[in-house]
């Protein structure tokens, strides 16, 4: 009786795994290349004190109370140099006399510098001016792991790395063995042919272990992410994840003949992803109009995904939308890719 390394299945698997390991420029970019983006927007990115905002006036006697406010770096020029260094973005307002003893500020609403800047000038010549606030204030600062910009992105590159690998590793390793007359010779064997799709999406099962201990374990070493959620959750979102791209891959690979179309196709499907999927910034800054849609994304699901289940612990039943999305592309995807794919 045969053993299971000895099954077809097996085997074609095994190929797809010695074909990824001896590839020195996949290795970079789905194990190097994450935890060097993730390192450089850490640091880019990582919790510092306020800035201060850059303003200009024309008038010393509002330059005086303006400077009372820590936050703003104040000068003070001549009107045509503080329209200038407006209008360039060297400074986020411009402060100037106004009519009846009034105070002018010139500044781009759309600009979030220039509204913060705008609040903060406000107040300091509002509180020159004698003005007493009717409540007492206080602040209360908190820093919890979560809350800052690298607890974000880490879910994010670990989604977007899912996908480029998954994606990428079929999509080039399916057309290069179209491209070299390969599957022509193994349709005339016995093989099933299911059995060659399936292998790509099992051999994602020896790397995608790998390839999430080094995302998430640079992100909780280096910068304290915190995994909220039970690690074999987080496991098995990865996997439906993984296989939810890895089964578009298979679709996007199905027909074209070259590499180069082959990239194009993978390009126009993935570029829009990475802009509005939020890898980066949250998706909630688009349209309310387009939201459907944006949520319908695989890259989305498994984003929100991750970023609930690491980040506020949720289990995989809080998780059902998601998981139900990425579940529909994988099987669409898959059956599509079967019914469609090219042989020779």
């Amino acid at each position: 009786m045969n053993s299971f390394a000895d099954h077809p299945l097996a085997q074609l698997t095994l190929v797809r795994f010695r074909e990824f390991i001896r590839e020195p420029e996949a290795l970079f970019w789905v194990f190097i290349f994450p935890v060097i983006l993730a390192a450089g927007l850490g640091v880019a990115f990582r919790n510092r004190p306020p800035e201060v905002l850059q303003i200009v006036t024309v008038n010393e006697q509002l330059a005086t109370p303006l400077r009372q406010e820590k936050l703003l770096a104040v000068q003070r020029m001549t009107p045509a140099a503080a329209e200038q260094a407006l209008r360039t973005g060297k400074a986020a307002l411009l402060v100037e006399p106004g009519p009846n003893g009034s105070v002018e500020y010139r500044y781009d609403d759309s600009n979030p510098e220039g509204r913060t800047a705008r609040m903060l000038a406000d107040r300091a010549i509002e509180r020159a001016a004698g003005r007493a606030d009717p409540v007492a204030a206080t602040d209360r600062l908190v820093r919890e792991p979560g809350s800052r910009y690298i607890d974000f992105l880490i879910p994010g590159l670990l989604g977007m790395n899912l996908m480029g690998s998954a994606i990428w590793g079929m999509g080039f390793a399916i057309v290069d063995a179209r491209r070299k007359k390969l599957m022509k010779r193994l349709i005339a064997t016995p093989m099933p042919r299911a059995f060659y799709l399936l292998s790509f999406l099992l051999s994602r099962l020896f790397l995608l272990v790998v390839e999430v201990l080094v995302v998430l374990g640079f992100g909780v070493l280096v910068f304290g992410v915190p995994l909220r959620g039970s690690i074999a959750s987080l496991l098995a979102l990865c996997f439906l994840g993984s296989f939810s791209f890895s089964a578009l891959g298979l679709l996007i690979a199905s027909r074209p003949r070259t590499i180069e179309a082959a990239s194009g196709i993978m390009n126009v499907v993935m570029m829009p992803m990475w802009i509005v999927s939020g890898v980066f910034f949250s998706s909630q800054r688009f349209p309310d109009a387009v939201q459907p849609v944006i949520r319908a994304l695989p890259l989305t699901a498994v984003i929100d995904a991750l970023r609930m289940q690491m980040l506020q612990g949720a289990s995989l039943a809080q998780l059902t939308p998601q998981m139900t999305t990425l579940g529909a592309w994988l099987v669409i995807c898959f059956a599509l890719a079967l019914k469609l794919f090219r042989w020779k």
